[in-house]
């Protein structure tokens, strides 16, 4: 592809998913890095996405960044209290019948949200999106929670996000997620180096 033929291929794509795909590679460099300034970065692309993805129909993935939005005010506040601002915050690990409840729960819950908007909306790939959107919901949770496995949920959540995207015309917005399937490997990594860093350290 030649110079001129990039620009024009830039120039048509939407500066609002632009703009939200930097700040969601600023919002998980900075997740990988255990830091709670992740959490400005974070909050102002939801804020973008909840619109992106309103207009493009996705309407699990818009109302799940209005959640989004608060369950991120929520982790500023836990990670906060957990020290965050003097220091990465420590990080903490599921037992085996947590880790099984959960995935129940977001397989019923996935199945019923993607069936109330497959009747009730006229919702593109509705369980599809439902699927992707809950997953999300669990990892945020985890995440503020800081308990590793949410980095396991989010590899899953961006192999199925990245395909949907694609097929929305979203463009940006997968290669973003390709991005975040990426950092989510490291982070999973690094988070777990910190662990046994911390139980060494106990």
């Amino acid at each position: 592809m030649d110079k001129l033929n990039l620009i024009a291929l830039l120039a048509a794509q939407d500066p609002l998913e632009i703009t939200a795909t930097v700040l969601g590679l600023a919002n998980i460099v900075l997740l990988v890095r255990r830091s709670i300034w992740n959490y400005p970065f974070g909050l102002a692309m939801v804020a973008l996405y909840a619109h992106i993805f309103f207009r493009e129909k996705l309407y699990s993935d818009a109302l799940l960044q209005v959640f989004f939005f608060l369950i991120q005010l929520y982790g500023w506040w836990a990670w906060w209290r957990a020290g965050g601002v003097e220091h990465k915050v420590d990080v903490v690990r599921l037992a085996w019948p947590a880790r099984a409840a959960w995935i129940v729960m977001i397989a019923c819950l996935s199945f019923a949200w993607g069936t109330a908007m497959h009747v009730y909306t006229d919702a593109s790939f509705p369980w599809w999106d439902a699927a992707v959107a809950v997953a999300s919901i669990a990892a945020q949770i985890l995440l503020a929670r800081r308990v590793i496995e949410n980095w396991v949920l989010w590899i899953a959540v961006d192999a199925g996000a990245i395909p949907l995207y694609l097929v929305k015309g979203l463009t940006f917005t997968a290669g973003l997620y390709l991005a975040f399937l990426l950092l989510c490997l490291l982070g999973l990594y690094e988070w777990a180096v910190a662990e046994r860093g911390g139980k060494a350290a106990a």
